[in-house]
């Protein structure tokens, strides 16, 4: 086997070329060598093949260090000697398309290979969304769910190929181009194929379970982690979850909206949470421990003596996490002094009593902040 030239000598690029110089490097390689430009030369085709994997190193930052440190040792899974034109279309399509698609040099889009075929095109198959709906509790921690998902899956009778025996033939109407080519005096006018979709076959005999698409309709379980911190509307994405690909394809996504379900004491604002107390008037006045609801169980709390209607508690840490950080929101605990509706005639003579009393008597001092300050303050 015939030792692995270096890969900047290949390309004829510096060995601190910028990611740009590799690229245009590469792209002047793969105009050279290209197929249709060399229809049965063998040794271009090597060297087209050589340049793309020389790329597929260099262009990617992590590869390019490996190889940097350990030279060909450290990329040992990297070799398109035996990658066909379509494999290394699908990968680079991005760098070969507009050099050979847009036209200038009379090439054929994807056309690898002495035929002047066309690339097979590949289906993708469709997204899914699913909405699930999570507690705050769950939110808190983060959360496995396994979900059914109906959808369509590769056809098994025939692997997903479409084909009731595995075999295919030569389009009659394109010749196996993928194209039809019409010309009308200096005009010349390509499309796909319709007869074949663009593939250049066609399915001699199609499966009976899939109609020879290769997919049929089935179900799914799925695993989802969702993360800690997520919101309502929130939308994550589980890729190749969605629906398989016509013919061994590419599969669609999953797109996951959260719903969030109301919780029975607290309401949630951005990653704080937010409970309303309620305590009687002496309790204000006097000063008290109560306990409040959290995500991980009862918070005591004290509050202070003099304690006004409105006021603001903040329990640190025992918010919602922020997703994808170490940061957790607080518990926001309101304040509100509740005051009974009806008394008993004791209840009544004794706030008659506290009514004369010049120490319960307002007087707001300049200290105390108004209602619009407070929110002012929580919000800030």
């Amino acid at each position: 086997m015939a030792e692995k030239r270096d890969y900047y000598e290949v390309l004829e690029v510096a060995k601190n070329a910028t990611a740009d110089e590799i690229k245009k490097a590469y792209r002047k390689k793969a105009l050279q060598y290209h197929p249709d430009r060399n229809p049965g030369d063998k040794e271009a085709e090597e060297k087209f093949k050589e340049a793309a994997e020389a790329y597929g190193v260099l262009s990617d930052p992590d590869k390019r260090a490996r190889y940097d440190r350990y030279g060909h040792a450290g990329v040992g899974g990297q070799d398109f000697s035996g990658a066909s034109m379509n494999d290394i279309f699908s990968q680079f399509g991005d760098i070969l398309g507009d050099l050979f698609g847009g036209g200038g040099f009379g090439f054929n889009f994807g056309g690898f290979g002495g035929g002047g075929g066309q690339q097979r095109p590949v289906y993708r198959g469709s997204n899914l969304r699913l909405r699930v709906k999570l507690t705050l509790e769950e939110i808190a921690t983060g959360v496995k769910k396994k979900v059914k998902v109906n959808k369509y899956v590769p056809c098994q009778k025939c692997n997903g190929s479409g084909s009731e025996d595995g075999k295919m033939e030569t389009c009659s109407a394109c010749g196996g181009r993928g194209q039809r080519v019409m010309r009308s005096g200096f005009f010349t006018q390509v499309s796909t194929c319709s007869a074949c979709g663009g593939e250049g076959k066609v399915i001699k005999k199609k499966c009976t379970a899939c109609n020879g698409d290769g997919i049929v309709k089935g179900e799914e379980v799925i695993e989802l982690d969702i993360p800690a911190g997520v919101e309502n509307g929130m939308q994550l994405s589980v890729r190749g979850k969605g629906n398989a690909g016509a013919r061994n394809g590419i599969a669609g996504d999953l797109l996951i909206l959260i719903e969030e379900e109301k919780h029975k004491d607290l309401e949630r604002d951005g990653n704080n949470l937010i409970y309303n107390l309620f305590i009687s008037v002496p309790q204000a006045a006097l000063g008290c421990n109560v306990d409040v609801p959290s995500l991980s169980g009862n918070v005591s709390i004290k509050i202070p003596a003099g304690t006004q209607s409105g006021d603001i508690i903040r329990v640190k840490g025992k918010g919602l996490p922020e997703i994808n950080s170490c940061r957790v929101g607080e518990l926001i605990v309101n304040v509100n002094v509740w005051t009974p509706k009806k008394l008993s005639k004791d209840e009544e003579n004794m706030m008659k009593t506290l009514l004369e009393s010049e120490n319960f008597k307002p007087k707001p001092s300049a200290n105390d902040k108004s209602v619009f300050d407070k929110i002012r303050d929580f919000f800030s």
